[in-house]
C-alpha cells in the first residue's frame, strides 16, 4: 500500500479519494444527524409516550453519553482494524440503531435506540477524522473544515426535518418512527456506497504502525494535554450556552420561545462558512495563536450577549458567536491530526477526543446547576469569559516561554 504523503503517477487516487470522501461526508451528516435528532423529538416522545421531562429528556442525554463512551475504545480498534474499517462499523451500528428506536415501543427500547445511535457517532469521530487527514495530508485543514460543514448541516437542518416529518399526515405509521427509519435507510445505503469506494480506492498506509494506544500517549501527551487544555474549557462553555440558549433569552431577554429557538438555529447556521474558512486558515496560520485568538473572539461576544438588550443586537451577537465558536472545531482537530505522527495519529486523536468529551458534556448541567443556585444566566457567563480571559492569559504566558508545543516534534 502507498504511504500516506506519496504521490503515483497516473494513478486513480485523486478522483477515487476524493469521491471516498463524499461518502464520508455523508456518513458524518447522519451520524451527527442521529445524535442530534432527539432534542426536536423530545417535546412529541413526550406526549407518544405519556412521560415527564426529565424521562423524555434522557433520551438526549443518552445520545451524548453514547457519543463519549465508545472513543477511547475505538482508539485501541484502531490498533488493530484499519481506519475505513471502523468507519464501516460506525455505519452499520447507525443502521441498526435507527431500526432499533424505529420499533420501540417503550421508552426504555428507544433509551438503547438513543444510546446506540450516540456510539455510532462517537466511533465515526474518532475513526473518520485520522483517516480524512491521512487522504489528503497536504490540506488537512481544508478537509477536516469541509468534513465539519457537512456535520453542521444535520445541527442546521434537524429540527426543520422533524417539523415537516411529523406535519405531514398521510404516513401509514407514527411520524417520529418514519423520522428513525428514514435515517436507518440511508444509512444504510451510504454505508454500503462507503464500503464499495472503500475497496477500490487506493488507501494510505499511515496508520500501519498506529498499533499501541499507551505507546501514543507518553509519545504525545503534552501536545495531548495542551489541546484539551485549550479547547477543554471553552467547550465546556459553548455546550452550556447552546443547550440552555432558548431559556436563556425567554428569560433574560424577553423573547419568545419562536424567536429564541430561530436564533438559535442562526447559531448553527453561521457556523457553516465558519468551518470552510477556517479550516483552510488552519493550513496556513501557526495553530496556537490561531486557537488563542477564537478563544478571544468568543470570550467578547459572549460578555456583549450579556450586555445587548434589543432585538437586533442579539440576532448580531448570535450570528457572531455562532461563527466565532464554530471557528474552534476545524482548527482544533488540524492542530492535533497535523500535528501528530503517522505512527500514532489514530490512537493519540482517540485519547485527546475522549477526554475533551466528558469536560464538554458537564457544560449544560454546571451553567444549570448555577441558576439553580440563585446566580443569573448572566452572572454565570461572565464569570465563564473571566475564566477564558485567565486561559489566554496563561497560554500567551507559556508560548512565549516555549513551553507550548505546536506540534508532535517539539
Amino acid at each position: 500500500m502507498n504511504s500516506v504523503t506519496s504521490r503515483l503517477p497516473g494513478s486513480d487516487r485523486p478522483t477515487s479519494r476524493t469521491r471516498l470522501f463524499g461518502s464520508l461526508c455523508t456518513l458524518v451528516f447522519l451520524v451527527n444527524l442521529g445524535r442530534l435528532i432527539y432534542a426536536p423529538l423530545l417535546e412529541p416522545l413526550r406526549d407518544v409516550f405519556g412521560v415527564g421531562p426529565a424521562a423524555v429528556g434522557l433520551l438526549a442525554t443518552l445520545a451524548w453519553v453514547g457519543s463519549t463512551v465508545p472513543r477511547l475504545p475505538t482508539g485501541y480498534l484502531l490498533t488493530k482494524y484499519p481506519r475505513h474499517t471502523i468507519v464501516l462499523w460506525s455505519g452499520i451500528i447507525m443502521t441498526g440503531s435507527s431500526v432499533v428506536a424505529a420499533a420501540s415501543v417503550s421508552l426504555e427500547m428507544l433509551y438503547v435506540g438513543a444510546l446506540l445511535m450516540g456510539v455510532a457517532s462517537g466511533v465515526y469521530f474518532v475513526s473518520a477524522n485520522p483517516l480524512v487527514s491521512e487522504l489528503f495530508p497536504e490540506r488537512v485543514g481544508r478537509m477536516i473544515g469541509i468534513h465539519g460543514i457537512a456535520a453542521q448541516v444535520a445541527a442546521v437542518i434537524a429540527p426543520a426535518f422533524v417539523g415537516v416529518v411529523l406535519a405531514i399526515t398521510l404516513w401509514p405509521l407514527a411520524g417520529w418512527r418514519v423520522i428513525f427509519l428514514a435515517i436507518g435507510f440511508v444509512s444504510l445505503c451510504s454505508t454500503v456506497v462507503f464500503y464499495v469506494l472503500a475497496k477500490r480506492a487506493t488507501l494510505p498506509d499511515a496508520g500501519a504502525a498506529d498499533r499501541n494506544l499507551r505507546a501514543a500517549w507518553w509519545a504525545n501527551w503534552r501536545l495531548i494535554v495542551t489541546a484539551v487544555a485549550l479547547v477543554g474549557f471553552i467547550g465546556l462553555v459553548w455546550n452550556g450556552v447552546f443547550n440552555l440558549y432558548a431559556t436563556y433569552l425567554v428569560d433574560s431577554k424577553g423573547l419568545s420561545d419562536g424567536v429564541a429557538l430561530t436564533l438559535l438555529t442562526v447559531m448553527f447556521a453561521t457556523g457553516l462558512p465558519a468551518f470552510w474558512i477556517m479550516g483552510s486558515l488552519a493550513d496556513r496560520l501557526p495553530f496556537i495563536p490561531l486557537l488563542l485568538a477564537i478563544t478571544g473572539a468568543f470570550a467578547v461576544s459572549l460578555y456583549a450577549l450579556t450586555v445587548v438588550q434589543s432585538l437586533a443586537g442579539v440576532i448580531a451577537v448570535s450570528a457572531i458567536m455562532g461563527f466565532v465558536i464554530h471557528s474552534l472545531f476545524p482548527v482544533s482537530d488540524t492542530y492535533v491530526l497535523a500535528s501528530l505522527s503517522d505512527a500514532h495519529r489514530g490512537s493519540a486523536y482517540a485519547i485527546f477526543s475522549a477526554t475533551m468529551m466528558p469536560l464538554h458534556a458537564v457544560g449544560p448541567f454546571a451553567v444549570g446547576w448555577l441558576v439553580e443556585q440563585g446566580f443569573s444566566f448572566d452572572d454565570v457567563f461572565r464569570s465563564f469569559v473571566v475564566g477564558l480571559v485567565l486561559t489566554i492569559v496563561g497560554f500567551v504566558v507559556l508560548f512565549s516561554l516555549g513551553a507550548v508545543p505546536s506540534d508532535s516534534s517539539e
